[in-house]
Order: structure tokens, then C-alpha cells, then sequence
């Protein structure tokens, strides 16, 4: 018999039945965000149910929130307020614990979970947001549900799931200069799709993998989801136990050796078998930027847009050539030297103290080009705090950012922000969907270090090329 897989040691240590065509899984965490989660909360009342284990719940302000300084409980999404006092109530009738606004532990609910120690090694996490399997970056076995999911994990503190498959992605070799877990996952997504990983969890490995610290292994897991895989995930070791060690809600005392003995255990055999492997040699990698309007339309920063007419087959060509319509580009036309109009920093995947450190060495003794808005927002209170700690809140002011409270903010339309009409942005977010920073908005994805080399020249720029650099 073949050995057991990461996916497998935590699928079976949390299976509570087997049902016809999918398993019930007790769930360790259900994790919040006001956009969806008052909706759950306040169903679930209205059914007549609670919360089974509100210490296992938690839920942060980060969506609909305004990130402008001295916000308060102001949005700019109409009818927002509401959310966030539903949210507020709920959460109280229920009692479990709310990072409000004002809150110094208020953030992004993936990048909350990981610094306050509430996604652990080998834990099942939930939320209602399709981002949820970023967890992946500490081990944890993490998805996102929608909110009738929601309620019945907060009223049974379980869920029945299907299983998906398994696959490895191995990532070998040394990164070369400036290639960031951002530009990893855009270069995989663009080799093979993004529908690449459709009905498997993905675990990530590879020498690649293991040199790389947690905030950059979380990022590699967020956009799994986007590589339309159920989940991303990374088996912990020692970076991972050091990051968790003293964290709010991680184990302490003889909690904490108990559970280091068995997050040691999670790790795939030698023999396991996956459903799906693939190798990737980190020598061919290099900065990417997309250049259309999904995240499998990426090309590496000094690359040409491509041609739809050499596409495999009429719909993905199809597909291209709306896409480049949306986008004003031409085939062949190199992305590097695009002029853009404003630059974005933020988002659960690149918002983290290690992506402003990364943005703020390139922003140092620059400025941001005229005419382009730069903004950015640190993806919690305490990235916030730690960040301005350090100095980069004035790097980033001096180069001509704006310096934001924590939030989702300009990701996504839904927080009532957006950039303006056709505006080309350079974007360290996650989806380059049409109108998916403002009206038929034009994203570029790309990493912060490529986003901030792009909002000092104008343009999108490869940040090794950068002049003085």
C-alpha cells in the first residue's frame, strides 16, 4: 500500500462519516468577513440556530470598509453601513470574536488569520470567500464556501465535502533575481491555465518551496484558487512552527509541544501517490505581468503580447482576441514601456510587511511618476503598525503613495472605490476580471516590487532594469 499524502492525513483525521458521494468533516475554524458573513450569521438566527462553538469563529471588518484615514464606520459602497452593523450586532449576540474597525488586530481576513495564529498546521479552516485557501501556507487545509455553507459550519461545526484530487507541484532550482511567489504562481497559472488545477488540491513543494518564508508561501497558496484548484498548501516545517511560535491563538505551554509533535507528522510519504504531478525548473522563471483579463494571460515583464491566431484551438483564441480588445493591446506588442495610470499595493495577496519592504526598496529615494495615482494598503492594522515602525510609510508618502488604513479597498469594485473609466492599473492583486478595479478598469497583475518599478517610470517596468537599480 502507498504512503499517504499531506491532503490525506488531514482529510482522514477530520472525517466524521462517509457519506453517499462525499465525506462529513469536522471544521476547526470558521472565519468571518462582513461582506458574507452577516448574511450567515443573521440566517442562522433566523432559522432559530447559534453558533455550536463561538470560540472557534471569527470574523473581521475588511471588505466593505472604507480605507481612507479617520473612516470610521463610513463606506463608500451604497448601503454598506448596513453590512457592517449587522455584522457588528450578530457577532456580539453571538459572541465570537470581531476584529472591528478600530480593532489593532482589524485586517484582511487571510491575512488576519495567519499572524493572529488562528489557521494552524493540519486545522480545517473555512470562510466564505474564495481566497480562503491562502491558510494553505501554513499547512492548514483551508477553502472557501459560500454562506449557506457558512451557517451549517457555524450551527455543526462540520461540512460535507467532496474529495477532491490531489496534485504536486514541484518548484526545483534556485529562484533567479526578483522572481517572487507571485510571479511563480502567475508563470504556472499561464503555463498550463487556469483551469489548470480544476478539482485537486494542490500542494506545492520543490526545493523552491521550502527556501521560501511563510507571508511568501501564503501567496503562492492565495492564488491556487485561481489556478481553479480547491485548495493550496504548503507542508509546515520549522520556518512555519518559528512564525506561529507566540502568536495570539496559537498552542502555548505543553499545548504548544504537543502540537509541535504532531505538525511534524505532516508532511506527503515518500511513496504517495498523486493524481496529478508537475515539475517546474525555476531557471526559466522571471517578473511577470499579465496582460489580459484573466490571471492565465501572463507573460514575463520584458515578454510580447501574444498572438491569438497561434491559440491552440478557436475558443481560446476567441477568448484572446477579446481579451486584448478590452485591454487596448496588439499582438506583439511588448507590455514593458505601456504607459499606466495608476498603480495599486494591496490586496490578501501581496499586502504583508515582507510585499511593502519589497515595494518601499524599490520606492526609495524615487517618486511616482506624474499623473499616476499610487496607492497603498496594508493588509492589517498591525502590518500598518509594523510597517510604520520601520520607516516605509514615509518612504511610501515621500515617492507620492497614498498611505491607507488596512482593508480589501480597491481589489474589487464592491467597496464602492474604484479607479476611474478605462484606467490601465499595474496591480499587486489576484483577478484581472473585466471591471474588476472600476468600470471596464484595465488591470495588469504583476508583483509589488514590479507594481512600484511601474508607478516610478509610468510605466510597466521590469524592476531589475529600473535605472540605478
Amino acid at each position: 500500500m502507498s504512503g499517504l499524502t499531506l491532503f490525506d492525513k488531514i482529510w482522514h483525521a477530520h472525517t466524521v462519516a462517509e457519506l453517499d458521494g462525499a465525506s462529513l468533516l469536522h471544521i476547526d475554524r470558521v472565519f468571518l468577513h462582513e461582506r458574507t458573513g452577516s448574511i450567515a450569521l443573521r440566517s442562522l438566527r433566523a432559522a432559530g440556530r447559534r453558533v455550536r462553538a463561538p470560540q472557534l469563529a471569527f470574523c473581521t471588518m475588511d471588505h466593505i470598509v472604507d480605507t481612507q484615514p479617520g473612516r470610521g464606520d463610513r463606506t463608500l459602497m451604497p448601503g454598506g453601513e448596513a453590512f457592517i452593523a449587522s455584522t457588528r450586532e450578530s457577532a456580539r449576540q453571538e459572541g465570537i470574536r470581531l476584529f472591528d474597525i478600530g480593532d489593532p488586530s482589524q485586517g484582511i481576513v487571510h491575512v488576519v488569520s495567519p499572524e493572529q495564529g488562528i489557521a494552524l498546521p493540519g486545522a480545517t479552516v473555512v470562510c466564505p470567500d474564495s481566497h480562503t485557501c491562502t491558510q494553505g501556507g501554513l499547512g492548514a487545509l483551508a477553502w472557501g464556501i459560500g454562506s449557506s455553507e457558512a451557517e451549517h459550519a457555524l450551527a455543526t461545526q462540520t461540512l460535507r465535502v467532496a474529495r477532491p484530487g490531489t496534485m504536486r507541484v514541484a518548484f526545483d532550482g534556485v529562484l533567479p533575481p526578483g522572481v517572487t511567489a507571485k510571479d511563480m504562481m502567475l508563470w504556472l497559472i499561464a503555463r498550463y491555465s487556469a483551469a489548470g488545477a480544476g478539482g485537486h488540491v494542490l500542494e506545492f513543494s520543490g526545493s523552491a518551496v521550502r527556501g521560501l518564508p511563510v507571508e511568501a508561501r501564503l501567496t503562492l497558496c492565495n492564488l491556487a484558487v485561481e489556478f481553479s484548484a480547491f485548495s493550496g498548501i504548503v507542508a509546515p516545517d520549522d520556518t512555519v512552527f518559528e512564525y506561529l511560535a507566540g502568536r495570539p491563538y496559537a498552542p502555548a505551554g505543553a499545548q504548544w509541544d504537543e502540537a509541535l509533535a504532531n505538525w511534524r507528522g505532516l508532511y506527503s510519504d515518500d511513496d504517495a501517490v498523486f493524481d496529478r504531478a508537475l515539475s517546474v525548473d525555476c531557471a526559466q522563471l522571471a517578473p511577470m505581468v499579465t496582460w489580459g483579463t484573466s490571471p492565465q494571460h501572463g507573460i514575463a515583464v520584458d515578454g510580447a503580447v501574444p498572438d491569438p491566431d497561434a491559440a491552440p484551438d478557436a475558443e481560446s483564441c476567441q477568448a484572446m482576441a477579446r481579451a486584448l480588445a478590452y485591454m487596448d493591446l496588439s499582438p506583439g506588442q511588448r507590455l514593458a514601456g505601456t504607459p499606466v495610470d495608476a498603480a495599486f499595493i494591496g490586496s490578501c495577496t501581496n499586502s504583508r510587511l515582507s510585499d511593502l519592504r519589497s515595494a518601499a526598496a524599490v520606492l526609495a529615494g524615487r517618486k511616482v511618476a506624474p499623473g499616476v495615482r499610487a496607492i497603498c494598503v496594508p493588509g492589517s492594522s498591525a502590518v500598518k503598525r509594523a510597517a510604520e515602525s520601520e520607516g516605509l510609510d514615509r518612504v511610501f508618502r515621500e515617492a507620492g503613495f497614498e498611505w491607507r488604513e488596512s482593508g480589501c479597498s480597491m481589489c474589487f469594485y464592491a467597496g464602492g472605490e474604484s479607479f476611474g473609466h478605462r484606467q490601465r492599473v499595474i496591480s499587486s492583486t489576484n483577478r484581472n476580471f473585466e471591471s474588476r478595479q472600476g468600470p471596464e478598469t484595465r488591470t495588469h497583475l504583476a508583483s509589488p516590487a514590479t507594481v512600484a518599478a511601474s508607478a516610478v517610470l509610468g510605466q510597466i517596468a521590469d524592476p531589475r532594469r529600473l535605472p540605478g537599480a
